[in-house]
């Protein structure tokens, strides 16, 4: 049936939402949502603008207005995203600590945390909601229900989910004011000649491909990024180093261990699943290929979190020991290094 102009709806959807920062200098809005949003192009955000659909504290704005700090941005479409569609799963989740205000989980690696391009279901978004169902923030089908942070797929480890919009608000104080602490272990490529160091560069999204993150040295593009880092053991040709967070990027310990030449063990996205260090040896080729297989994914995990109770006021801290695949790595390593001192 043919639909007249005036059977048209004029309905529009929220699909993305941002608040600008604090600290937020003035951008063009094009180029801000250029750096936020994944397989999206610059022309595609400016068409959007053209046709009313990106909205600034509600109202219609062009695709050369100046973000200012504060703001809340939106990209409206006349279609539902695929995220309004979440329907709870009954998917097993390690929860580790749990009372009415928030929840600790142990993230198994190959879990997504939020659904998103290409991972409409089987998220642990999905998880929480069907976990949480009958509870504050889960039960009105919220877009980041109780996210206050994340860890990439195939990073293993800690997250904390608020349950309440209390709880929520003052959780993303404590990661903006950066008073949470955060440690992973990593194995990564190369010895290091000092036990610990800071890695700092500006964080922003790889301009010859987007889905990737990239490090500018010259602060000039992306997002002030620091990572502190401590050697705690050596294998001839691979390390295993504890990284302290103090800003939160995407990728963060991915991209920066890449950029001072030590890429995270088997990480595909940023050169770390090639041999970078060693023999040329096929008996040594082979030892790798075994490592790959036995750890199919990147070898980095969320081993501590400390932050405040938001409702107590009392430190939590948790820790969660080395899933079994990193395990076996490591084990690998180390009979691996020992035969090596033997010969």
């Amino acid at each position: 049936m043919e639909q007249t102009d005036n059977e048209e709806t004029s309905e529009l959807f929220e699909h993305h939402r941002f608040v600008a920062d604090k600290g937020q200098s003035l951008l063009r809005i094009d180029k801000f949502l250029f750096d936020k949003l994944e397989h999206v192009s610059r022309t595609k955000i400016q068409s959007a603008a053209q046709a009313n659909c990106l909205l600034v504290n509600d109202n219609p704005v062009k695709a050369n207005y100046k973000v200012k700090p504060g703001d809340t941005i939106s990209v409206v479409l006349p279609h539902p995203p695929h995220e309004f569609e979440l329907v709870p799963e009954n998917i097993p989740i390690d929860i580790i600590y749990e009372d009415d205000d928030l929840l600790v989980v142990n993230k198994q690696a190959g879990m997504v945390v939020h659904p998103g391009h290409g991972n409409y279901t089987g998220t642990l978004v999905h998880a929480l909601a069907y976990h949480l169902k009958d509870s504050g923030l889960f039960s009105k089908e919220e877009m980041r229900p109780g996210l206050v942070h994340r860890i990439d797929k195939n990073t293993s480890g800690l997250l904390v989910i608020a349950k309440n919009e209390f709880a929520l608000s003052h959780l993303a104080k404590q990661f903006y004011n950066k008073t949470t602490e955060r440690k992973y272990m990593a194995l990564v490529w190369g010895n290091f000649n000092e036990e610990e160091g800071t890695i700092e560069g500006n964080i922003g999204r790889n301009p010859k491909d987007r889905v990737k993150m990239f490090v500018f040295p010259d602060g000039e593009d992306g997002k002030p990024a620091i990572t502190h880092f401590r050697l705690i053991e050596s294998f001839d040709y691979v390390s295993l180093i504890e990284c302290k967070l103090e800003t939160g990027r995407t990728h963060q310990i991915r991209v920066h261990m890449s950029y001072i030449g030590h890429p995270v063990f088997n990480d595909n996205w940023y050169g770390g699943d090639k041999i970078l260090k060693g023999t040329t040896f096929s008996k040594y080729r082979q030892f790798i290929q075994n490592c790959f297989a036995a750890m199919p994914r990147h070898a980095l995990h969320a081993k501590t979190l400390k932050f405040t109770h938001p409702k107590t006021g009392k430190e939590m801290f948790f820790e969660s020991g080395l899933p079994d695949d990193m395990q076996s790595v490591l084990e690998k390593w180390r009979n691996y290094t020992c035969s090596r001192t033997e010969l």
